[in-house]
């Protein structure tokens, strides 16, 4: 694949930065990364929380013209895996939380925010905007649960490094998609969702229940079955994990 690696010293976004990018014609991906990002976006009006030079903070643009729109829940998951199969070389215990956070347990060590452009109902253009906390070691933000990478290993890695490892395996998976095998990235998928098996705590505007996770359908809707036996079908931010407290 026909690849542009572009590296900024200081950007508002990796993402904004690869909006308003031009690729050349025969520009099949395109990568911005970043050593520091001014404003870092996390999904809604969430804010990403960086250390300049110390965390992976890139974008990758691609044009999947191949790919209809209902399918396009297979790109989120292609980056997922990416992430998870590159940071596995370096830990275990790695989940994706639906629909695309990647967990070490149950503290988040990666966030995706993932923007399309819908063209003649094809997707012209893709945005996967990536940030993996590598060699951070305090978070200050209101966020949850972060960890990094060196919090839980000790060892400091190189961020160019970890993008080598991403890229090549979104190359794969993305070759996987081009060629219309999805089996390839869907199965996967759900072998590394996070809470894949047993009955977990979830919230949605009704309240907190109880339920185990069915599948995540094609379109990225989350089914899930309660303590009743009754399916619940769920589009992004409509149910949340409540998740345990940090020690």
């Amino acid at each position: 694949m026909n690849t542009k690696l572009i590296e900024l010293t200081e950007t508002d976004s990796t993402n904004s930065y690869l909006r308003a990018y031009k690729p050349a014609a025969d520009e099949e991906m395109t990568v911005a990364v970043a050593t520091y990002q001014r404003r870092g976006r996390g999904q809604g009006t969430n804010t990403w929380e960086s250390e300049p030079g110390k965390n992976l903070l890139f974008s990758i643009l691609v044009h999947p013209l191949m790919l209809p729109v209902a399918g396009q829940f297979v790109i989120s998951e292609a980056v997922a895996l990416s992430v998870r199969d590159a940071l596995s070389a370096y830990t275990d215990c790695l989940t994706i939380k639906w629909p695309n956070d990647i967990y070490w347990n149950d503290r988040k060590i990666c966030g995706i925010l993932i923007e399309n452009k819908i063209a003649g109902g094809r997707i012209h253009d893709c945005i996967l905007g990536v940030g993996i906390n590598v060699n951070q070691r305090l978070f200050t933000s209101p966020a949850p649960n972060p960890v990094s990478l060196v919090q839980i290993t000790g060892t400091e890695v190189p961020p160019r490094e970890v993008l080598d490892r991403v890229l090549r395996a979104f190359g794969s998976y993305y070759d996987c998609i081009v060629n219309g095998d999805y089996m390839a990235i869907t199965a996967p998928y759900h072998e590394a969702l996070y809470c894949r098996s047993g009955f977990h705590r979830f919230c949605d505007e009704d309240g907190e229940f109880e339920a185990a996770i069915v599948e995540v359908e094609d379109d990225g809707h989350l089914i899930l079955r309660d303590r009743t036996g009754h399916a619940r079908s769920y589009a992004f931010k409509e149910v949340a994990f409540c998740l345990p407290s940090n020690p």
